[in-house]
Order: structure tokens, then sequence, then C-alpha cells
């Protein structure tokens, strides 16, 4: 059964870089003045960040060092609607610098994660969403109690079509990195009200859409795959702007006792 599901013809297998990988060589070389992530569990994903950090997570199983060299560390223990609705991050004037949104996968959580991102972002910014390349229907599913043994995307991969549709001035980057590919989200605009405004008429359209019966032809023409290693080559493009010298970060003095 888990052969033939895997092998429903018209799915695209990732073969880029492991998404870890992209990610420490990212952080290994550019720094954020505020980074956040949602869907933290470990920190591994977060560890290597060289900036001021927010880690978003309704419960944490930490048992390395993930603090490092950063300046501030920012650990919020509950769930990612908890954290915006809570209002920290206006309160605090944060501007985020890139985000990194890989909560639960269900395509209205991160429909929500994403608007309330966006609106603490700076405009040279950019949104990196998990798992939205899936390479097999198993994946797919939305139901809870009945998690597929490895890679679970569940319907995020919505996030494309939803975001072309209402907001085309958004730029999309798909990069193939394995297993369910990375998509960078640039061109920000934090005073943009449609995706709030039009949340439950989405949640609506979308929710009972499937991606074999949407299409998956019509799916992947709505992006062109970008080669992650050929992108780091590159210099990680889209960053530069909101990147920061990394001798301007503030980092700890060890002090003999």
């Amino acid at each position: 059964m888990d052969n033939a599901v895997a092998a429903r013809p018209g799915f695209r297998r990732n073969t880029g870089q492991r998404y870890g990988d992209f990610l420490d060589g990212l952080h290994q070389t550019h720094a954020f003045d505020w980074y956040m992530e949602v869907g933290c569990r470990s920190g591994r994903t977060f560890a290597p960040v060289r900036g001021k950090t927010i880690a978003v997570d309704p419960f944490f199983k930490v048992e390395t060092d993930v603090i490092g060299t950063k300046p501030r560390l920012l650990v919020f223990q509950e769930t990612s609607d908890a954290f915006f609705e809570s209002g920290f991050l206006k309160a605090a004037k944060i501007k985020l610098s890139y985000s990194f949104l890989d909560g639960l996968h269900l395509f209205e959580f991160l429909l929500r994660d994403f608007l309330n991102t966006e609106a603490n972002s700076d405009p040279d910014g950019v949104i990196a969403l998990h798992d939205c390349l899936p390479f097999n229907e198993r994946m797919l599913t939305r139901d809870l109690k009945n998690l597929p043994r490895g890679p679970w995307t569940g319907d995020v991969w919505k996030m494309i079509p939803i975001l072309r549709q209402y907001r085309p001035d958004l730029k999309i980057t798909a990069l193939s990195c394995r297993p369910t590919g990375l998509i960078l989200i640039s061109g920000l605009d934090p005073k943009s009200t449609v995706l709030k405004r039009n949340y439950e008429k989405i949640v609506a359209e979308w929710t009972e859409v499937d991606l074999v019966s949407f299409g998956l032809d019509r799916f992947y023409a709505g992006f062109e795959p970008t080669d992650p290693e050929g992108f780091a080559a590159e210099g990680y493009p889209l960053f530069q702007k909101v990147a920061v010298a990394p001798e301007t970060l503030v980092t700890p003095v060890r002090v003999s006792k």
C-alpha cells in the first residue's frame, strides 16, 4: 500500500540539499538582527543563529546548547496564536529580519502564522515556510490521529496557490530542499491586511481542497524550483538587504569568577 501511494505519478521528489544543511549554511555566512522561529521543539534549527532570537513552541525539548553567542534568546513555550495575540513584538518594537515557520502542518495555522509574522517584519525581511513541497499523497493528511511514519506535510502546500491568488505582490522562491522543500517569501508588506481581511473566506475555500484533485501539474506550474546549493553559491541573494555585519552583533564576554 505504501509503495503504491509513494509511486503515484505526478509527484516530484525534492533532490536538493537537505533543508537543515541549507539553514546551517545560511546562518554561518549571514547574521540577522532579529530572527524568529515558530515550531522549534529541540532547538536544532535555531542553535546556529548568531543574532537576537525568538523561539516559539508549545512544548520544548531542548537538550543541547542553543544559546551559543546569541546576545538574546527569548523562549515562549506557548502556541503561536497565543504568542502573537500577546502583542509582544509590537510592544518591544521588534522588526523581524528573518523568520522560519514550521508549526502545525495545517494550512489555516500556517496562514495565521504568516500574516502575523509579516505584520511584524522588516519590509526587506524574509519568511521561510517549511514542508510545502510534498512528494507523496500519504503525507498530505489532515488527520492528526493517524499521521504517517516519516515526513508529514499536512496541507500547507496550499500556501503557495493562496499567496499567488491573494498576494501576487509577494516573491515566492521555492527551494528544492530535501525532503519537503523550503519556500522563501520576500517583498514583504507589513501594512498589508489582505490576508487578515480574507482569512475566513480563504479557509472556507481551501479546507476541503486536496492536492491530487487540485492537480499536480497545476500546483507545480505555480512556481519554478530553485536549487538550494546554487542559491547559496550566489550568496543567498534574498537575504542581502536584511543581513547585518557579524562584528556589529553584541556577543557575550566570559567573566572569570
